[in-house]
């Protein structure tokens, strides 16, 4: 995909550009990726250019910011946010970065009634505009803060940063279905844990959302809850991919539930994908999440949390926060070993395990397909 003229697509790896064009034309047989689409540098540039900035990146959860002047700041691949609540409650993402300058404005999370630039105390109200400039006088009409499109979906608050990308709402249409009765806009997040691993966020994502590895690698924490023979694939949208990861009948648990929530729903967790960077593990009583962004070509910074139904105590919240830690730790102790493993000159891609298993990698490879190499 080109932006400001220049195609950052141009440079990826021979080999990925083969692989991704077959994709998108539907002549590739089901295979894993190419290791350059893991570990090339040259991956990077168009990633950022043509999947993150032109997609839909998920900041925080809406409670997070929980009333008017509330905010909390985020840096996005290399861009500093401020994600906040105007007067009259509505969420706005603005740029953390003073148009007088270049100074960052505000760091961490609190609530304010304005932003104040500590360098020269430029001042901006919490809809982004200059209410005050010291001892500077002129039209200063144009020293707005940039805002960027934001919606909230499922209690989530995601961002475009290019202002190109289609309404998120529309585009997860399809996949409502499949979460609405979980009702996750009415759970509660802890504290997010923030992370750096040493992985590339492709395979973090795909790890996150294939559950072919749940029995192997996760045999004495989520095995005996969500085996990997009992996986099933859902269809996939235009922006998100998903499978059911069903209960074993001999697991016990999951009490607190939703009155909307169907049996089947009371006995599974929706596993949900929306491109590129937002995975979450939807369970009855609590959801697992991680907000993915490339940290470079073989790292990933994770955002990740717990959140529980309103209700449930403290000590209980905890239990799962650090059930959670512990197969997320499994899970990076593989991981990092798969990115050594991938940087091997024998290293090549195999043949997928079957749709209910891997069925979701396949899904992301033609999205990513579409977003890199265009229609064809």
């Amino acid at each position: 995909m080109a932006r400001d003229g220049i195609d950052a697509t141009a440079a990826l790896p021979p080999a990925v550009a083969g692989e991704l064009a077959a994709i998108r034309d539907g002549t590739a047989p089901r295979r894993s990726m190419d290791p350059a689409f893991y570990t090339d540098p040259a991956m990077l540039p168009a990633e950022v250019e043509g999947v993150f900035l032109s997609g839909w990146i998920c900041l925080c959860r809406a409670e997070e910011i929980p009333t008017p002047g509330s905010y909390l700041t985020r840096d996005v691949l290399g861009e500093p946010l401020i994600v906040t609540r105007d007067g009259t409650g509505a969420i706005r993402v603005l740029s953390n970065v003073c148009r007088h300058r270049g100074s960052r404005l505000v760091d961490g999370q609190g609530t304010t009634k304005r932003f104040t630039c500590p360098y020269h105390a430029w001042t901006y109200g919490l809809d982004g505009a200059l209410v005050r400039a010291p001892l500077i006088e002129g039209d200063l009409s144009g020293c707005h803060l940039p805002s960027f499109a934001v919606e909230e979906w499922m209690g989530w608050v995601f961002v475009n940063l290019d202002g190109t990308a289609p309404p998120h709402g529309a585009s997860l249409a399809d996949l409502d279905p499949h979460v609405r009765n979980y009702h996750p806009e009415e759970m509660q997040a802890k504290v997010p844990t923030i992370e750096t691993w040493a992985v590339n966020w492709k395979a973090l994502a795909e790890n996150f959302m294939e559950g072919y590895h749940l029995t192997p690698v996760h045999l004495k924490t989520l095995h005996p809850m969500t085996p990997s023979r009992l996986c099933e694939k859902i269809p996939g949208g235009a922006a998100w991919t998903g499978y059911k990861s069903h209960y074993d009948d001999a697991y016990e648990g999951r009490t607190e539930v939703h009155p909307d929530m169907t049996a089947q729903e009371q006995r599974m967790s929706m596993m949900v994908w929306i491109y590129p960077g937002f995975v979450a593990a939807i369970s009855p009583n609590s959801c697992v999440t991680m907000s993915l962004l490339p940290a470079g070509p073989e790292a990933v910074e994770t955002r990740w949390d717990v959140l529980v139904r309103k209700g449930v105590s403290e000590h209980e919240a905890r239990a799962r926060h650090d059930f959670a830690a512990s197969f997320n730790a499994e899970d990076k102790a593989r991981l990092v070993e798969l990115q050594k493993g991938l940087r091997s000159r024998f290293a090549t891609g195999g043949p997928l395990a079957p749709p209910d298993l891997e069925g979701c990698i396949w899904d992301f490879y033609g999205w990513m397909a579409g977003r890199l190499m265009g229609q064809g």
